[in-house]
């Protein structure tokens, strides 16, 4: 080889060691900020257990210690504590259980047995229909006494309800769907020796679109954004650290904060692809119809951009990266409680069991 080329050979070795080293001191320091941006000696509502009341006790889940986010807390005061407690009590000695079959959202079919048939009996029969196309299928019982009821062994039943939900984020029910669900109706009803009474098709698409209608009006999601002011920041890191103040990490790779039941309050994601090591730039997403407003959702969740912003030394921002003002983020607030009542004026509260069925 000429001296030349040894020359531009130990340039390019020379150029690919500063890459390397570059980019390992660029991966230290995301780390580094991480860590230094969840270690201690920050008061702060989301990551210092001091600073969220002594409700810590009433927290069902997740079980991660005493750094646990306390969702209830979130609010000034505790006030959505007490407005949880208090609703709780009201829900347990006013409202009936939500069953699976719902007159209001579901096309509802009944069969009508010549003699009483068993729960197990029932439950064999209706097995395999669960859905016709994308649309789920549910059944309920008529008890002796006259009260509906989930189809359970040992029950005893003199009617059958079946009911196809009418509509759901991928449309409304359609007439091929209707079809078969009449069709495999009529085959357990042949079955059972039952009786079966099927509205008009025309009847039941009317009433779908018009579900379907509502559903478009208040498919309501609303995200906020914690982006870097400076360095990204370390995935592997940032994601353990979030997980041990309460989020779940899902199998999908999304981040989600429980809503301290059996529910999700918001999601978090981090915007690159599992094969990313570094991001600058993190999105919480609030499901609003699908979220009481007794839990605060979206103050919760911009308090807690807020606090993820402080502590990484981000902003929070809108989705084209305009900063969001306190004045902006309590106007939004506002919106999102009128559109709840709007909600439950039309009988489908949001975070409800029939808004989490139609918003699925």
């Amino acid at each position: 080889m000429t001296d030349l080329q040894l020359s531009l050979v130990a340039a390019g070795v020379a150029f690919i060691v500063v890459l390397v080293i570059y980019n390992k001191w660029q991966e230290y320091r995301a780390r580094k900020s991480v860590d230094q941006a969840f270690s201690g000696g920050h008061d702060d509502v989301l990551m210092n257990p001091a600073e969220r009341g002594d409700l810590s006790a009433t927290r069902q889940e997740p079980q991660l210690g005493d750094e646990d986010i306390d969702v209830a807390n979130y609010s000034d005061d505790g006030e959505v504590a007490e407005r949880l407690e208090s609703s709780a009590a009201e829900v347990a000695l006013e409202e009936e259980p939500e069953l699976s079959v719902d007159d209001l959202i579901d096309c509802v079919i009944p069969l009508e047995f010549e003699n009483p048939v068993r729960g197990e009996k029932l439950l064999q029969e209706v097995a395999e229909l669960k859905y016709v196309g994308k649309k789920p299928v549910h059944f309920i019982g008529l008890t002796h006494e006259g009260k509906r009821d989930e189809i359970a062994h040992g029950g005893v039943y003199t009617s059958m309800f079946a009911g196809v939900q009418m509509v759901s984020r991928n449309g409304p029910l359609n007439e091929l769907e209707y079809s078969e669900f009449v069709s495999k109706l009529r085959e357990i009803a042949d079955r059972l020796n039952a009786h079966s009474d099927v509205p008009d098709m025309n009847r039941v698409m009317s009433n779908a679109r018009e579900l379907h209608q509502f559903v478009v009006e208040h498919d309501a999601q609303l995200s906020v954004n914690v982006l870097s002011n400076g360095a990204p920041w370390d995935i592997t890191t940032l994601l353990g650290a979030l997980e041990k103040q309460g989020f779940d990490v899902r199998a999908d790779g999304r981040l989600v904060m429980p809503d301290g039941d059996v529910g999700n309050l918001f999601t978090l994601s981090t915007n690159v692809s599992a094969s990313e090591t570094v991001t600058s730039k993190l999105t919480l997403l609030l499901d609003v119809p699908c979220v009481s407003p007794d839990l605060e959702g979206f103050g919760v969740m911009a308090k807690c951009a807020r606090s993820l912003a402080s502590r990484l030394g981000g902003t929070v921002v809108d989705d084209g990266n305009n900063p969001i003002s306190e004045q902006a983020l309590a106007e939004i607030a506002d919106q999102v409680r009128e559109f709840c009542n709007a909600m439950a004026v039309a009988e489908i509260p949001a975070g409800s069991r029939r808004a989490k069925r139609l918003f699925s």
